[in-house]
């Protein structure tokens, strides 16, 4: 793997994510600098997507780099058959970085095996959505004040949801206590309870969204039922709306709980939520180009 290369949040220590929280806060502070001044990054987008794409070229272009890429694999070399490797190589010639989102699981790391240039991971099919976890811990620490401790609910997609399980990788040294709430067809994958079993973590599984569950949470973290991953269109009919939080349900929890969502949401957050001050998600969707302002320019040894 090229050094500097951002694959997976398993990759990072607490110290490496208590340091790129504390770059991130400072690029919040000051978010217009000329650090990537001819420097030239690529975004390799063969997944659709609107605020991880857009984030990392605000951050680039906020940092005074410039961005080459594309955001739609039809148009590239690759509808013509041109493999992955020779496109990250091809790219590796142009760009000092490549900043890369794909369907398949484990695309990153293989891209960081034969990169010349650093990878970051921009989301690997259901795998890693490591930059997603940053902002996320980011966001997290920026409203409680720690990361240490917390009792954190999850809610909605835990089989393919990518933020999810680099979100518990990356909490794992904080001695979080974990609630995981899904139908049973999108219940968490069996490799992360015995990740969370291995480094003993304290976690909860239900199937029922209830007003108890969500009162004893700090972060309440929705997610949205991903259509895109199912290969059976009945079993996605079956659970797409089997949860949705109301206003009303907030009404028993604690002061300072924040509401979550890597976003875009369908119908898991009613639009009576957004006035909550307990909704946190457009907030958290800003801070993700700090967060990646610091991604880059660690990735870059800048």
């Amino acid at each position: 793997m090229k050094k500097g290369s951002f694959v997976s949040v398993a990759d990072l220590s607490k110290e490496d994510i208590l340091r790129l929280i504390r770059k991130t806060a400072e690029f919040e502070e000051n978010p217009n600098r000329t650090v990537l001044e001819g420097k030239i990054c690529a975004t390799l987008f063969f997944e659709p997507s609107t605020r991880t794409r857009l984030s990392f070229e605000t951050a680039v272009n906020r940092l005074g780099g410039r961005v080459i890429g594309f955001s739609d694999a039809a148009t590239t070399s690759s509808s013509k058959g041109e493999t992955l490797k020779d496109t990250v190589k091809m790219v590796g010639n142009y760009a000092d970085l490549i900043i890369m989102r794909h369907y398949l699981e484990g695309a990153a790391r293989y891209a960081s095996e034969i990169a010349d240039v650093p990878v970051i991971n921009a989301g690997d099919g259901a795998n890693q959505h490591p930059s997603q976890t940053m902002l996320d811990l980011y966001s997290i620490h920026k409203t409680q004040g720690t990361l240490e401790d917390l009792t954190v609910t999850m809610v909605g997609d835990l089989k393919y949801g990518r933020t999810i399980h680099s979100l518990i990788v990356g909490m794992s040294h904080f001695r979080p206590s974990f609630r995981f709430i899904a139908p049973d067809e999108l219940r968490l994958p069996e490799t992360y309870r015995q990740f969370m079993d291995n480094h003993g973590l304290r976690y909860e599984e239900f199937t029922e969204f209830s007003e108890d569950v969500i009162n004893e949470s700090d972060i309440l973290y929705m997610t949205r039922v991903q259509r895109e991953r199912f290969t059976d269109l009945m079993e996605y009919e079956k659970v797409k709306n089997v949860y949705t939080l109301h206003s009303d349900m907030l009404t028993g929890s604690r002061d300072n709980l924040r509401i979550l969502h890597p976003l875009p949401r369908v119908n898991e957050i009613m639009y009576d939520v957004d006035d909550s001050p307990k909704a946190y998600y457009f907030e958290q969707a800003k801070n993700g180009v700090y967060a990646r302002q610091a991604i880059i320019c660690d990735a870059l040894k800048l």
